[in-house]
């Protein structure tokens, strides 16, 4: 099973429609796509900053757009969200690590991220590459012995943990009993990180979402829920 990510959209990729929405005084071109499976509209921005409009069967495209329309103030809180993601990254630029929001210093040779000191290998202005390497690779020896830990400590036998770089959930769980973490534990609080452990170390045992998978959950983590909110809250920053 997989701890995904809320907001994770498996539809068919929109066609361009050429409808649009005027959006903080901006014509935004909205791609519409038809879905026989949505049951509601959906809208999404995309990484890039676009619209996209997930229209139901039988639903009309006027009406989603109508809907669209309404969430304007939300899409433009999440294109300008998108913008600060693509920006490069430099002196200045915020960083969660551990769950504290931190910020870069970028000089010559080093990049300081609070107690962090990572050598730099190339000039440029944009340092994500290597800010980014630096931490997955500080998350591989780290979480790889912690799930190994809590696998122990709860009794759940598993084949192989894996650190890898997902960009729609946060971890998973095979019938094979491997367990993969996303990288990007690394730049939350410890209890969150340690939840999702918990989270797919429990699939295991429970290859669903039931009630009765959400009782083993608890019975491990007394404190899933407040991890929950913590990443509905602060999620979409680490992506």
């Amino acid at each position: 099973m997989q701890l995904r990510l809320p907001w994770s959209d498996r539809t068919a990729p929109p066609k361009s429609s050429g409808h649009h929405l005027v959006i903080a005084g901006r014509e935004i071109e909205v791609s519409v796509a038809r879905h026989r499976l949505a049951r509601r509209y959906v809208v999404r921005v995309t990484d890039s900053g676009s619209v996209r409009l997930t229209v139901p069967r039988g639903a009309s495209i006027a009406g989603g757009l109508a809907f669209a329309g309404r969430q304007a103030e939300w899409i433009e809180r999440q294109r300008q969200r998108q913008a600060m993601r693509a920006a490069p990254w430099a002196t200045g630029t915020s960083i969660r690590f551990r769950g504290t929001l931190l910020s870069l210093v970028v000089k010559p040779r080093v990049v300081e991220l609070g107690p962090l000191r990572i050598d730099r290998s190339a000039a440029g202005r944009d340092v994500r590459g290597e800010v980014e390497g630096f931490l997955r690779k500080l998350a591989e020896s780290e979480l790889v012995p912690r799930c190994l830990e809590l696998a122990r400590q709860t009794s759940v036998p598993i084949a192989r943990v894996s650190v890898r770089d997902q960009r729609s959930r946060w971890g998973a769980c095979s019938s094979k009993r491997v367990i993969t973490l996303n990288w990007r534990l690394i730049q939350m609080p410890a209890e969150v990180s340690d939840y999702i452990i918990f989270h797919e170390l429990m699939h295991v045992r429970q290859p669903n979402h039931s009630r009765k998978f959400w009782r083993e959950v608890a019975s491990v983590c007394a404190w899933w829920r407040d991890a929950e909110r913590w990443l509905r809250k602060h999620g979409r920053e680490l992506l």
